[in-house]
């Protein structure tokens, strides 16, 4: 037996497609949708289609973009051009940009290797990376991947790539977050952070 109308279960199910959106949380959007005044419903649906059409990839980083130029970053000549932070999706940039320390450029991958998903590197924006820095301008790339397996790998993989190039390969530092206690930290945690440690 149906419970909704045709039109709201389609509503529903698209919500579902959505990361971490489950069926009753989709259920939950759909109805608030829905009670919208139509206004606002249509400047919704209006902001989703207008975001589709006018979003691009920057041709310099491949972070996300208004048009044909180059991303706002990558248009400013008070970021360090000699710098490339690789991460592995665009929410990653706006992660490193809240912390204020990174002056540099970005290098967006656009997912991680991952032979389990059946992401290879043709599927990644590798390419585009390995040409900026055999422009012979970059000092620097650091690997900014999550610390997991396929995090991991795509990072060491870069590294063995770049290695030609002579330029310096670092990775971000991990290891217990600021406020943690030690107690509370996994074994490789604790390993990492022991790995990364620095003068003071």
């Amino acid at each position: 037996m149906e419970y909704f109308p045709p039109a709201l279960e389609a509503l529903v199910e698209q919500f579902a497609r959505l990361p971490g959106v489950g069926k009753k949380s989709a259920q939950r959007l759909a109805f608030f949708v829905l009670g919208l005044p139509d206004e606002e419903a249509r400047a919704f649906a209006d902001a989703i289609v207008s975001a589709k059409g006018s979003i691009a990839l920057c041709p310099v980083c491949r972070n996300f973009t208004e048009g044909e130029g180059p991303c706002p970053i990558c248009a400013s000549s008070k970021r360090d051009e000699s710098t490339i932070c690789v991460v592995a999706d665009p929410k990653d940039v706006v992660a490193l940009e809240r912390s204020r320390e990174y002056a540099g450029r970005y290098h967006v991958l656009h997912g991680v290797i991952s032979p389990m998903n059946h992401v290879g590197p043709d599927d990644l924006h590798i390419k585009e990376l390995l040409d900026r820095v055999s422009t012979g301008d970059i000092r620097e790339v650091i690997m900014a991947t999550n610390p997991t397996t396929e995090g991991e790998a795509t990072a060491m993989y870069l590294s063995r790539l770049l290695k030609p190039f002579g330029v310096r390969v670092t990775r971000l530092a991990y290891g217990v977050p600021v406020g943690g206690q030690l107690e509370f930290a996994d074994d490789a945690t604790l390993g990492r952070a022991l790995e990364g440690r620095r003068e003071m």
